[in-house]
């Protein structure tokens, strides 16, 4: 029997966490499997992963029921569901984190993206999330924008674990890794143990390709690297900076490295290797989150092999070469920076009203008659649940299991192609900017109707899209079957 793809990259140093959480993954057992099948050490979570666990599904629909009508505001509630989930997940990664010693079986928490800009504030909220979790393996995600460098340090310095995310720039970086040193030559100033302290420096990648991607010709050799060769220097920075003797001090006294975390992995050029941000980085000492979608693919054909270390020189060959072209990476990731921050920021508000709508309803009593119309069906729901549960539905459908529909293995091969829906919100919501940059396009050159044609599925989508939204901010659309 093939070992899985996946829990062999610990062969090469390297840890897989899910960029992904949801309750529903707890209470199933999906994670669980996860843990054990995949071998997954770890999660991370943002604004964007929850506003869709929570406004996408009905798993938190009893608990915003009860937060509402106990008075809760919808941030007290979110504070309230995430801080749950957190602790449920943190719970079910403790073996790990013990086994690891600490260096893996974390779950990560984000301050609210609004206070990327504000340092004290930032702070404030970090210590009262780490405080409300109240477990060794959480680490709270700071944005690692200029103002989120002091709040880094000297949360460090109190002890309290950091993922720095939202990282596109290697001059940034280097920052970063000041920030988390410093701090922690602090601490020891001040007479306190460094041993337990945790941190990681979250890269992203598939964004950076997205925005260079776009000023470079259609025929450029250079298209499509980028990502992964900031990643590869970023990693000899790391390399470098860890083997100093500044360090090799602190490390005599217990600390550990702040190891490089890869995210936004999924890729985003369909004409590319779904897995090609996992493949491409494995290397040891590092991290790699990836999204569900990126877990089934590299289940299905992941080639685990030490690659971050290959080809360095022209890497840092080929990130010389954008200037020659007139592209200035600095201002391309401080762009992507501010984009980053105010997409979690957009995401974060969206959670917020979504919750506010569920609070609403609960409070206006607007529920009464999905409620009724479930007791009349109660039997024969509750009966088929039971059994789909007792299929492991849930966990075998988001592992993509054709079994769960056909034996035949033609049969099989052709329902687990036909399974993309199972992603396709997150994959297209990192779309959005390119989507609307194209219909701009568009009405520029003058069109003012568009026409599809297709038949059955394909024409499914287009349809429901044309009668659900207006054309304000578009084009109309006429669908044809």
């Amino acid at each position: 029997m093939n070992q899985n793809p996946l829990s062999l990259l610990q062969k090469f140093g390297q840890s897989i966490w899910l960029d992904f959480i949801s309750r529903g993954m707890l209470l199933s057992g999906e994670l669980e499997s996860m843990i054990t099948d995949d071998g997954i050490l770890g999660v991370t979570s943002n604004p964007s992963i929850f506003e869709r666990a929570f406004t996408g599904s009905h798993d938190y629909d009893d608990a915003i029921r009860d937060a509402a009508l106990t008075g809760r505001s919808a941030k007290e509630t979110y504070e309230l569901l995430t801080v749950q989930d957190i602790q449920k997940t943190a719970d079910m990664f403790h073996r790990t984190y013990e086994r690891t010693q600490g260096r893996d079986g974390f779950v990560s928490l984000e301050v609210s993206p609004h206070l990327a800009h504000d340092s004290d504030r930032t702070m404030s909220e970090a210590r009262k999330l780490w405080k409300l979790v109240s477990r060794p393996n959480v680490l709270i995600k700071v944005p690692g924008t200029l103002e989120g460098l002091p709040a880094i340090r000297q949360l460090i310095r109190e002890g309290i674990n950091v993922n720095v995310t939202l990282l596109f720039s290697l001059d940034r970086y280097a920052e970063v890794v000041e920030s988390y040193i410093s701090g922690l030559e602090e601490r020891v100033r001040d007479g306190k143990s460094i041993t337990s302290i945790a941190s990681v420096a979250s890269f992203f990648l598939s964004r950076i390709d997205v925005a260079v991607d776009r000023l470079l010709p259609s025929a450029s050799s250079l298209r499509g690297q980028t990502a992964i060769n900031s990643a590869k220097i970023a990693y000899q920075k790391y390399q470098h900076i860890f083997a100093t003797e500044r360090f090799k001090i602190l490390q005599r006294q217990g600390a550990k490295t702040q190891r490089l975390l890869w995210a936004s992995t999924s890729t985003k050029n369909p004409s590319e290797s779904d897995i090609k941000y996992v493949e491409a980085l494995i290397g040891p000492d590092t991290i790699n989150t990836i999204p569900l979608e990126t877990v089934s693919a590299y289940r299905d054909h992941g080639a685990p092999k030490d690659r971050l270390g290959m080809g360095v020189a022209q890497a840092g060959e080929a990130l010389e070469l954008l200037s020659d072209v007139g592209i200035n990476l600095k201002e391309v990731t401080s762009q992507l920076e501010n984009e980053g921050v105010h997409k979690f920021s957009s995401a974060f508000d969206q959670l917020m009203s979504g919750l506010e709508l569920k609070r609403q309803a609960v409070l206006s009593d607007a529920g009464d008659i999905q409620i009724l119309i479930l007791a009349n069906c109660r039997d024969q729901v509750e009966s088929r649940v039971d059994l789909l549960n007792g299929e492991a539905f849930c966990r075998r459908i988001w592992r993509k299991d054709a079994t769960l529909w056909k034996s035949d293995m033609a049969d099989q091969a052709m329902i687990k192609n036909s399974l993309g829906w199972l992603h396709i919100a997150e994959k297209m919501e990192e779309s959005l900017d390119e989507i609307q940059d194209f219909v701009k396009e568009v009405r520029n050159a003058g069109f003012e109707h568009v026409v599809h044609m297709g038949m059955g599925g394909s024409s499914l989508a287009p349809l429901v899209f044309a009668r659900i939204f207006s054309a304000k901010d578009g084009l109309p659309l006429t669908v044809l079957d």
